[in-house]
């Protein structure tokens, strides 16, 4: 290995800081520090030369400018262990400004969104409008781009497209590796994927919802160490004991840290960590990041300096992120500093030792290479007539949601028919599903019926974010409004729409990959509120009911799922006939 002159210097330079001979550049003086190693909170000063803490302890030393941080606690960096950005309908910079006040100072994501529209290009896309941000955006190469062989999704991934992600500084190994049925039963297009992230020493993350026994076992036979899909107890205690990081996720979609919080109490999960999986912005700004969770989780009764350890250190050494996690000599300066546990906006946030946020205010200069806009969306020619189904008979299979899951169940409803065609009666509560290729303008659609939205009025909403193929998927009343939410959706490049009585009632463009805004994160939840108030007003219960939409498209997590190919049971793995 070649030592590399300016390295060297800079090495020399902390090491002179440390013993007192040199001034560091920035000095806290009078803090609480957190070690996450011995799980205590002790007094003491930290010395940062070059962007990396010089030394932590009693001492006096001197630096270009020193803070007293009046016995506030000084805490690593947080880390958010999985999310997919596009899930925040932000671009990376802009991502950047609402969490790095909050105290995040990285992030691991599965860009497999983009990634299942534009393929290694789209992920390269956001790795270049990543650089230079106070936020290290780190990726992990997905593994299931499509995601399933049963719809059409923009561009496939194979291992070839793998190791050459794997090679950038910024990938940290294989993402969620969702096709479980494909690990047990051995396939090697998947275990290629697996291996070449293994040949690599790099982390192979995983996602199976409902595993158990010794399919579970098998799974994690194959070198996959971390799940995020852990909704009950039982499932959490199993995959810890087999050595998963089991990754505690609460987002928008998806809420589990309540459920799985008892276990963090008794301290059962070996190591475990925080993730948000998908969150929208209206979530953060409201809810807050990493540093949310992390003040549920201490309000719960577990020590500060170990739920501190479990969102930064553990995080950064499962992806092999060894200079970071810690307030420890010879880590990245990346600093949080917390006045009271109770008061979850940090009081400073320090970034490779340059002061970035303070008191929820975003202060890091400079801008983020743009991201180049086109329009993804292409559609066939398309008419009301493409939105009438005809099911077999009055009683049909029809996908059940429940708030605040994004595991769907199969039921069976009767249904209004005229003319053999299925017809809306608000008292059944059963809506039409659509799931459109938007990639290629194929013609492939399919089509299904749903229950949950509570729609009492005729309308339709549509969106492009559609796990994970990301076609066009479309929930509505009747054939009208379900035409022209498709139409209005490739208008604007992608994005959210709700149509009543033929015409756009709200709407939020997305025209980066028909999955990011190029609008700020306050204009982006003011237009999210819209979305929502008009689907109440439909008489629509759900929170969520954008995020609950895309994730009807999702066939690797059971139980029913629309796809553009048809209505699809993730258990028995088959197409469901109407």
């Amino acid at each position: 290995m070649t030592t590399v002159p300016g390295d060297m210097i800079l090495l020399q330079r902390r090491i002179q800081v440390a013993r007192g001979l040199a001034p560091g550049d920035l000095l806290l003086v009078g803090g609480q520090i957190v070690n996450v190693f011995t799980q205590r909170i002790e007094p003491g000063n930290v010395v940062v030369a070059d962007g990396y803490v010089a030394g932590v302890g009693p001492y006096d030393w001197t630096a270009a400018e020193t803070v007293d941080v009046q016995g506030q606690f000084v805490l690593p960096g947080l880390i958010d262990a999985h999310m997919h950005l596009e899930s925040t309908l932000l671009s990376p910079a802009e991502l950047a400004r609402v969490v790095v006040p909050l105290g995040t100072t990285a992030i691991v994501g599965d860009p497999h969104e983009i990634g299942n529209v534009l393929g290694v290009r789209g992920i390269e896309m956001l790795l270049a409008a990543s650089q230079g941000l106070p936020l290290d955006v780190f990726f992990m190469a997905p593994s299931c781009v499509p995601a399933t062989a049963w719809e059409h999704a923009g561009a496939t991934l194979g291992p070839d497209d793998v190791d050459r992600l794997l090679q950038h500084d910024h990938v940290r190994g294989l993402a969620e590796v969702m096709d479980f049925p494909a690990v047990l039963g051995g396939q090697a297009p998947v275990l290629r994927k697996i291996l070449t992230a293994l040949a690599r020493q790099a982390a192979v993350d995983g996602h199976a919802p409902g595993l158990n026994g010794r399919e579970l076992i098998a799974y994690v036979a194959a070198g996959i160490r971390s799940d995020h899909e852990s909704t009950t107890v039982a499932e959490a205690r199993s995959k810890a004991a087999l050595g998963m990081l089991v990754q505690v996720r609460d987002g928008s979609s998806a809420r589990n840290l309540e459920t799985l919080l008892p276990l963090i109490q008794e301290d059962v999960l070996g190591d475990w960590c925080l993730a948000t999986d998908d969150i929208h912005p209206d979530d953060l700004l409201e809810r807050g990041h990493i540093n949310g969770l992390l003040q549920r989780v201490i309000s719960a009764g577990v020590p500060a300096a170990r739920a501190v350890r479990h969102a930064s250190l553990v995080p950064a050494r499962h992806y092999g992120l060894k200079d970071r996690g810690a307030v420890a000599p010879g880590y990245l300066a990346d600093l949080v500093i917390m006045a009271d546990w109770r008061q979850p906006i940090p009081a400073r946030v320090i970034k490779q030792g340059i002061t970035v946020a303070r008191e929820g205010r975003f202060l890091a200069p400079g801008t983020a290479p743009p991201i180049p806009a086109e329009n993804t969306v292409h559609l066939p020619a398309l008419s009301d007539a493409d939105f009438v189904y005809k099911p077999g008979s009055d009683v049909c299979p029809v996908i059940g949601i429940t708030a605040g899951q994004i595991v769907t169940r199969r039921e069976t409803r009767e249904v209004r028919r005229q003319d053999g065609c299925w017809v809306f009666d608000p008292a059944r509560d059963v809506m039409l599903v659509a799931s459109i290729e938007r990639h290629r303008a194929t013609g492939h659609k399919g089509l299904g019926l749903v229950t949950g939205f509570g729609f009492q009025k005729h309308a339709a909403i549509g969106s492009s974010v559609a796990h994970d193929s990301h076609n066009l998927v479309i929930a509505g009343t009747n054939p009208r409004d379900m035409h022209a939410c498709a139409l209005a959706i490739a208008a604007q490049g992608g994005g959210w729409v709700v149509v009543v009585d033929g015409q756009v009632r709200a709407q939020l463009a997305l025209p980066i990959a028909g999955l990011l805004a190029t609008a700020s994160a306050t204009d982006v939840a003011d237009q999210l509120a819209n979305l929502r108030q008009v689907t109440r007003q439909l008489g629509c219960p759900l929170p969520d009911p954008f995020g609950m939409l895309s994730f009807l498209a999702l066939p690797v997590i059971p139980e029913l799922r629309i796809t553009d190919r048809g209505l699809y049971d993730v258990l028995r793995q088959e197409f469901v006939t109407t």
